[in-house]
């Protein structure tokens, strides 16, 4: 039984568009770069054929991956989540003791995890470590620089 992925209605919407465009238009490319190679003559010695059926593999596990994660995808609404605690699809306000700065993050299915705009992981060390507290709560992360302590300041979901 495969774990539950949830995901925001972009993120789901997101996943199933690239699936369909690797499953249609990513695996025509596919062979055709494989038809070409064959022309060249010699399978045993050619190096496109190779570099295409390698190709191959690697769409087809992408695809693999994708279609494990969209069947156990679950559809999340803004409006499910609790706001007194820290759970995926919350922003959570943190402060680090150590520093005296505040960050803020979004906890995200790993699929949707992207640190550039301060959406991470719910499976990462700190989303794993943040999930179920709430505001006035001290966080210890086991990161890897080292242990390091936040205080939740604030939880919303926008």
């Amino acid at each position: 039984m495969n774990d539950i992925t949830y995901l925001t209605k972009e993120g789901y919407e997101r996943i199933r568009a690239e699936l369909a465009e690797l499953k249609g238009k990513g695996r025509s490319e596919i062979a055709q770069q494989i038809q070409r190679a064959r022309e060249l003559g010699d399978l045993s010695e050619n190096a496109e054929y190779d570099a295409a059926k390698d190709a191959q593999g690697l769409l087809e596990l992408r695809i693999s991956k994708l279609e494990t994660t969209f069947a156990s995808a679950r559809v999340l609404d803004d409006a499910d989540i609790d706001e007194h605690r820290a759970y995926i699809f919350s922003t959570v306000r943190v402060k680090n003791i150590k520093m005296n700065k505040e960050f803020s993050y979004k906890l995200v299915a790993e699929e949707e995890a992207d640190l550039k705009q301060n959406k991470i992981s719910v499976k990462s060390p700190v989303g794993k470590a943040l999930l179920g507290h709430e505001v006035g709560d001290i966080v210890e992360i086991d990161a890897p620089a080292g242990k390091m302590q936040f205080e939740v300041v604030g939880i919303s979901r926008d």
